[in-house]
């Protein structure tokens, strides 16, 4: 018996991937769980395992293919006793299932017809409320241009108001522009991703001087692609601060030998995530997700903070797990090793998944502030700016001191102006005098 296996779910967040090596070949006889393919995506490279024993039957993929979930791999030719197992599972159901079939049957027919006859008479109301606004809004068309009004009758813009979409937003696929109940409902499904998104049609550079093509790499790709959805999907708010390390500075040169000897390197960075990992406990408005379709936001209670790692191929955000239970030495341990798995294309796909707050710190490559990108369906991520010498006005007189810029990027829905301000205070307190801000 014939059976196909197909591309899963590849990671969090990730629907494509391309294709690194074929692991398998026709005529293989393979066991459940076998990798069968490598895949390379933004996040990491990782092995699709086989659903099934059998043996290789056809190969419908090739190295270099880009192939999405639900894409056939393989087929696999199952093996007697597993197909006729099968089978008899099958059997089984059916026999099963068989027998409150008739009893379904008769209560879905009449469920149907009823869903038949409400949907006939909501689509001849529409089509009365559309008529009867189509000339007021014809009437209005020269108007529309200048104050950017849009077409769609009153049950149109009802139903934009119950799924909590911005109408403005919205290309109407009716006639002249007007938008239907369907463009509302396929907006918020995200089915007009490509339209509000198109890309600007481009000039012909080579017009004015030579010019070189590079295909983006599958990292570069899936960037853009989630930056993108984030930036539309997520109402922006950035606060700024910054922070006295002075003191941070000397503690990261007593204790950096110490750090080396365990494996890792004591930075900034691993400091900031313990630090995070806290305020994320004080704040754990910081440390969810919102569901805008349930209207409802899910805190979690564990802690895992994404640290953003800039390699040669783009950028990768590896998670580190239950950071608030490990103390600074061993962060630094772990980030030193996931940053180094991340330049050598070797993070796993659990290495990627299951973050709820980033820190991108770019201090290494210079800059005074930068605005990060919030990672859905995280609501705050930390920047971090390089740190410069200034003169500090304290006890009558001015001092050499080392200042870290910061900013902070959060979801505008979850998180209101008072609680980002505070969140980076703390953070700021808690660079500056750690034990006092443990104690508020």
């Amino acid at each position: 018996m014939a059976k196909e296996i197909k591309v899963p779910q590849i990671s969090e967040g990730v629907d494509t991937a391309t294709i690194s090596e074929i692991l398998v070949s026709k005529g293989d006889k393979i066991e459940e769980d076998q990798g069968i393919i490598a895949v390379e995506t933004d996040k990491a490279s990782t092995e699709i395992p086989a659903t099934s024993a059998g043996t290789v039957k056809e190969i419908k993929v090739s190295e270099g293919d880009e192939v999405s979930v639900g894409d056939v791999i393989l087929v696999l030719e199952e093996d007697d006793d597993d197909a006729e197992e099968e089978k008899k599972d099958k059997e089984y159901k059916e026999d099963k299932e068989e027998s409150t079939e008739d009893k379904k049957k008769s209560k879905e027919e009449k469920k149907e017809k009823s869903e038949d006859k409400k949907e006939q008479k909501e689509t001849k109301d529409e089509e009365k409320e559309e008529k009867t606004a189509e000339k007021s809004e014809e009437d209005k068309s020269s108007k529309k241009e200048s104050s950017g009004d849009v077409y769609a009758s009153p049950g149109v813009r009802r139903k934009a108001r119950e799924l909590d979409v911005d109408i403005q937003d919205i290309e109407g696929s009716g006639e002249s522009g007007r938008i239907t109940k369907k463009d509302v409902k396929e907006y918020k499904e995200g089915g007009q991703e490509k339209s509000t998104s198109k890309q600007l049609e481009l000039p012909d550079f080579s017009q004015w001087g030579a010019v070189e093509t590079k295909p983006l790499n599958s990292i570069k790709k899936t960037t853009a692609k989630n930056v993108l959805q984030s930036w539309q999907s997520i109402p922006h708010v950035f606060q700024f601060g910054e922070a006295d390390i002075s003191g941070i500075e000397n503690y990261i040169k007593e204790h950096k030998k110490e750090v080396e000897k365990a494996g890792g390197k004591l930075t900034l960075t691993s400091i900031l995530t313990k630090i995070a990992a806290s305020a994320l406990h004080k704040f754990p408005m910081f440390n969810a997700s919102i569901d805008m379709e349930k209207e409802e936001m899910i805190l979690k209670k564990y802690v895992n903070i994404n640290i953003a790692v800039d390699t040669d191929d783009g950028l990768l955000v590896p998670v580190i797990k239950n950071a608030d239970q490990k103390n600074i030495k061993d962060l630094s341990v772990e980030i030193s090793e996931i940053a180094q798995k991340a330049r050598d294309q070797e993070l796993s796909k659990e290495d990627m998944e299951g973050g709820n707050f980033s820190i991108s710190n770019l201090g290494g490559i210079g800059g005074t502030n930068f605005t990060p990108i919030v990672y859905h369906p995280q609501v705050a991520i930390l920047g971090v700016s390089q740190a410069a010498i200034r003169p500090v006005y304290i006890n009558d007189e001015f001092e050499p001191r080392t200042i870290l810029p910061l900013s902070l990027s959060y979801d505008h829905r979850l998180i209101d102006g008072a609680d980002g301000a505070s969140f980076m205070n703390w953070i700021v307190k808690a660079l500056e005098n750690p034990y006092e801000a443990l104690l508020s």
